[in-house]
C-alpha cells in the first residue's frame, strides 16, 4: 500500500531533516515529495541533499513563493499522474502535526473518503497557542461550519489523508483557493460530492523553530471563500 506525503516548503530548513526522517519511520510503504518555493533559507538544497541518500523522499523546485495550495494541486498532480500511491497525506514541515498520527490517519483513510486530523473533534487539544490565537481558529472554523453546512470541528486542518480516488473526484485542477483556505476548500468540494468526511482527534503542537506564515491576506481569503463554495454548491 504505497502512500504519498506531500509537504510544501518555505524556510523550513530548520525542521525539514527531523520531519522526513520521523515521517519515513512510521511505515516503510511512505514516501515524501517536498515542494520547496525557492526557500531563501535553503531549504531546497538541503531537501536534494536529503533525497540523495534517501529513495522514498522526492524534491519538486518552484521558482518562487507562489502559494500554499497552489503547491498541493502540484503535488497532487504527482501523487495522481507519476506515482501508484492509495493515499495522499498533506502535512506540515514545522512539525506541528505529529507524525506519528499518520497511521491513524490511514486506519481512518480505509473506512472514508478523507481523514481529517482534528484538532477540535472531542475537545480542544492544541499545545503552545496564544488564547488570541486559539480563540480566532475555533472562531473561523465555527464560521465556515455554519457558512458551508459541512459538519467538521476543523475545517480548516492542514493535515488529512486522501484517498486517491477522492482527489479524481474533487477536481483538483478546478480548487481556487491558495493560501489556508486550500485546507476548507478540499474538504466543502468532497462533502458536496457526498464523499464521506472523518475525524480523527490530533494534538497539535506550535511549531518551534521557524515562523508562522500565516497573515491577513490568508485569513481574508478564506473568510470570502467560504460563502463562495456555498453559492457555487
Amino acid at each position: 500500500m504505497k502512500v504519498q506525503v506531500v509537504v510544501p516548503t518555505y524556510d523550513e530548513r530548520e525542521n525539514l531533516e527531523r520531519f522526513v526522517t520521523k515521517v519515513l519511520a512510521q511505515d516503510p510503504d511512505l514516501h515524501v515529495l517536498v515542494i520547496d518555493d525557492a526557500s531563501p533559507d535553503g531549504t531546497g538544497a538541503l531537501a536534494d541533499a536529503l533525497a540523495a541518500r534517501e529513495p522514498r523522499l522526492r524534491v519538486l523546485h518552484r521558482p518562487a513563493k507562489l502559494g500554499l495550495g497552489s503547491a498541493y494541486v502540484e503535488g497532487f498532480r504527482y501523487a495522481l499522474r507519476q506515482t501508484d500511491a492509495r493515499f495522499v497525506i498533506q502535512m506540515d514541515a514545522d512539525l506541528s502535526h505529529d507524525p506519528a498520527d499518520v497511521p491513524a490517519l490511514l486506519a481512518a483513510a480505509e473506512e472514508a473518503d478523507i481523514a481529517v486530523g482534528s484538532r477540535y473533534a472531542g475537545g480542544i487539544r492544541v499545545i503552545d497557542w496564544p488564547l488570541r490565537r486559539l480563540l480566532l481558529s475555533v472562531l473561523a472554523n465555527s464560521y465556515a461550519r455554519l457558512v458551508t453546512g459541512v459538519n467538521v470541528r476543523d475545517l480548516t486542518s492542514g493535515f488529512k489523508c486522501y484517498r486517491r480516488s477522492t482527489l479524481e473526484r474533487i477536481s483538483i485542477d478546478q480548487i481556487r483557493s491558495d493560501g489556508y483556505a486550500f485546507n476548507i476548500e478540499t474538504v466543502v468540494r468532497a462533502a458536496q460530492r457526498g464523499l464521506t468526511l472523518r475525524e480523527v482527534p490530533i494534538v497539535f503542537t506550535e511549531r518551534v523553530d521557524g515562523r508562522s506564515k500565516l497573515s491577513r491576506a490568508i485569513l481574508f481569503e478564506a473568510a470570502w471563500l467560504v460563502w463562495w463554495l456555498r453559492i457555487r454548491r
